[in-house]
């Protein structure tokens, strides 16, 4: 078993400032012996040097999501995203949207403190330097004080794309090229329900005491679906399961997700809409898994008897009996896109042992509260189910810290969970050198 890296202890996602051969050649040892089939070594969860090597090797080179169109619906309303040590403005403007770094370029104060609004130039609490939509300065007090090129202190900015309403950002110089690729699996499945053209109906921010990959882990896998009483109710309790898996007792409920499957598949060829399972999870770099699958009862949302939960479908999609568009991308999101609303799972590491999960509930932009749907209604499942998540991960995050963990091997229902895993694997070593 890998020994742990021994570092100070961090806050916040701070980064060593200097970080020993030593210390490098250990984090690396930890991904050469990491045994394939079994869950990670504890470093992985509870090391901050490893946290560190994280930010730099997933979260500083990879598409992460940020939000949706939906939630800058205008020119000039913004989001902030705080992951590890970086922090980004998210930036609607005439022509698109903007990923700019939240460091003003004169003391380094965050530049937008609230977590969104919206603005004309962004303004410097401290001493007040202005930038414009595009990062340039445009305004530092007390001109003259001394001779500087404004041109050469605009806000450092990130790459950012907008695919089907979802909007990503990508910290490296040189982002990784299959994102394109991957960008053409999945907007088919996703432009249909129309994100750019829904409203927020409620968002829920939760701090996981967990690392990020426990939360990610615990969404790649439903063997402990036990424990969502509430998800059970639309979840087929084969899901994640193949017909060689089911057991006796759940034959009868292996036939009837059988039989839905197939009705599902006959409306979304009616309409044109894809529903085949793609599943490139560890091999490519922008790894996804898309689907459209049934859902138990009526078929058409999360409620306990399946019924909708929102009176308005999305876009110009003309049928609630839609199942669930599940889609995982790597490394930090998770998404489900039904006829009545969509929901979006967005995952931001703290530091080594808190992860940020903020969930975005969307509906059809002409949708009342109150009169198309109830939203104590429309987010009780995930309300409950993320809730749930957090205990389940915090359980890990406990068990990962005390000196008697150690690896256990993943069951065949959560291959998902290898499979993130195993791709988390590649991408560090690939970074690691």
């Amino acid at each position: 078993m890998a020994q742990a890296v021994k570092t100070k202890t961090s806050s916040r996602g701070k980064v060593s400032p200097a970080r020993s051969e030593d210390q490098f050649a250990a984090v690396r040892t930890l991904f050469e012996n990491r045994r394939a089939g079994y869950s990670l070594d504890a470093p992985f969860y509870t090391d901050p040097e490893v946290f560190a090597a994280d930010m730099k090797g997933i979260f500083g080179q990879h598409w992460l999501f940020a939000a949706s169109l939906a939630e800058i619906p205008e020119p000039g309303d913004y989001v902030t995203i705080d992951y590890g040590p970086y922090s980004l403005i998210i930036l609607r403007t005439d022509e698109g949207v903007n990923a700019l770094h939240n460091v003003c370029r004169h003391r380094g104060a965050r530049v937008l403190t609230e977590p969104a609004g919206t603005t004309g130039n962004l303004v410097c609490g401290y001493h007040s330097w202005t930038y414009d939509a595009e990062g340039s300065l445009i305004h530092a007090s007390s001109p003259g004080e001394i001779n500087f090129d404004k041109a050469c202190f605009s806000l450092k900015r990130a790459h950012s794309r907008v695919v089907a309403g979802l909007v990503f950002v990508c910290l490296a110089a040189e982002p990784p090229a299959d994102f394109d690729e991957v960008s053409k699996i999945f907007e088919p499945y996703v432009a249909p329900h129309e994100i750019a053209n829904a409203k927020v109906a409620f968002q829920q921010e939760l701090i996981e005491e967990g690392n990020w990959k426990l939360v990610m882990e615990n969404n790649r896998e439903c063997y402990h679906c036990d424990g969502h009483p509430e998800l059970a109710c639309s979840l087929f309790p084969t899901w994640g399961l193949t017909e060689e898996l089911v057991p006796p007792h759940l034959e009868d409920a292996w036939q009837r997700n059988v039989t839905a499957e197939t009705a599902l598949q006959e409306r979304c060829n009616r309409y044109g809409l894809p529903y085949e399972v793609v599943e490139e999870l560890d091999t490519r770099i922008a790894g996804i898994r898309i689907s459209r699958e049934p859902l138990d009862g009526a078929g058409e949302s999360f409620s306990a008897t399946g019924r909708r939960l929102s009176k308005k479908l999305l876009g110009d999609l003309r049928d609630f009996r839609l199942g669930r568009c599940s889609m995982h991308l790597q490394p930090n999101c998770w998404f489900h896109l039904l006829s009545d609303h969509v929901i979006t799972f967005a995952a931001f590491p703290i530091n080594e042992h808190q992860t940020l999960v903020r969930t975005t509930w969307l509906v059809a932009d002409d949708a009342v509260e109150g009169v198309d749907y109830d939203l104590e209604s429309l987010t009780y499942t995930w309300k409950q189910t993320n809730v749930q998540d957090k205990n389940f991960v915090e359980m890990c995050q406990q068990g990962a810290a005390s000196p008697a963990y150690e690896p256990g091997p993943y069951m065949k229902s959560e291959y998902q969970v290898e499979a993130f895993i195993n791709w988390y694997t590649q991408r560090m070593q690939e970074h690691l050198g």
